[in-house]
């Protein structure tokens, strides 16, 4: 069953496609059907909601201001439509989530797996993006829930959850420095270092460190990519910066040493679980929500027992 009149469903689909007879092929109706009931609707609200161009149709001001109200409406009745679902406990719903793709593996990808498991019932949403791309489409409703890197700078979202983790130095388990306690970037002068490039979160930390020392590494590796950087570390390459959330399951798995910096110069990289300030959220995100909460606080655990 659905709530919305014949001309919002027309509305929308014109509104999508920019054209009346791609609108009519998708609905399976014709286009004058359809042409009928918007201009019936123009003529009730007294304002045009197309413009009419040789190329297709374009929303007007109006139009634009009609079909984000229809969008924002549909998220509502969803949302609805599954708290009737829970009150009459029946196990039904959709979950939208955002991640960058630093989490797109590991224990991250195990919890959700996991969720998929123990809830075959449940409709996942996933979006793998950056930090920037994700706080947006929670703030939008689009995503009921994301995790982003560093949360200060995404203004309008609440943290329900986070985790800090410590930039520090990546390396083979079998490099003579590997069980340091701590180390410095004057005792890794003699090593070839590969350095994280933009656009990549640390990119800015590490050029930062680099330009407070002065410190030029010869013969440099630079490289904008996570998994390849951890794989010519694994290789035995060279040696690294990065955050602990990086190489968080290389480090617990034994493939990967990780040595925290000697200084404290670099703040730690925060993960952090956002929603929208006034988002509703369904039983079943909250369940998802508490499922990664516990990975977040294991890894903010773990991440505490070198620091």
């Amino acid at each position: 069953m659905s709530p919305f009149s014949r001309f919002a469903i027309y509305f929308a689909e014109v509104a999508r496609c920019g054209s009346l007879r791609r609108a009519a092929e998708k609905l399976h109706i014709s286009a004058s059907a359809i042409n009928r009931q918007i201009l019936q609707a123009e003529d009730a609200f007294g304002t045009a909601l197309f413009e009419r161009l040789p190329e297709g149709l374009r929303m007007t001001t109006a139009g634009e201001l009609l079909y984000d109200n229809l969008l924002r409406w549909q998220k509502e009745f969803r949302l609805t439509r599954q708290k009737f679902d829970e009150l009459q406990g029946l196990k039904r719903g959709t979950v939208s989530v955002g991640m960058v793709q630093a989490l797109a593996e590991g224990c991250f990808a195990t919890a959700l797996a996991d969720i998929i498991a123990h809830w075959p019932w449940l409709e996942l949403n996933l979006q793998v993006a950056d930090s920037h791309t994700v706080s947006q489409k929670v703030r939008q409703a689009d995503l009921d829930f994301g995790l982003i890197l560093d949360p200060e700078g995404q203004a309008g979202l609440s943290v329900l959850a986070f985790a800090e983790l410590a930039m520090g130095v990546i390396m083979s388990p079998a490099h003579p420095l590997a069980q340091s306690a701590r180390l410095s970037l004057g005792e890794l002068s003699e090593a070839r270092h590969i350095v994280p490039g933009a656009p990549l979160i640390v990119h800015e930390r590490v050029a930062m460190l680099y330009r407070h020392y002065d410190f030029s590494p010869a013969n440099s590796i630079n490289c904008n990519d996570i998994r390849l950087i951890k794989s010519l570390v694994l290789k035995g390459s060279g040696v690294t910066i990065l955050s602990r959330l990086d190489v968080f399951d290389e480090v617990k798995s034994g493939q990967l040493a990780f040595v925290p910096l000697r200084n404290t110069l670099l703040r730690p990289l925060t993960l952090a679980l956002c929603t929208a300030p006034s988002r509703q959220l369904s039983r079943p995100a909250q369940m998802a929500i508490q499922k990664l909460t516990v990975v977040m606080e294991e890894m903010q655990a773990g991440a505490m027992e070198r620091s």
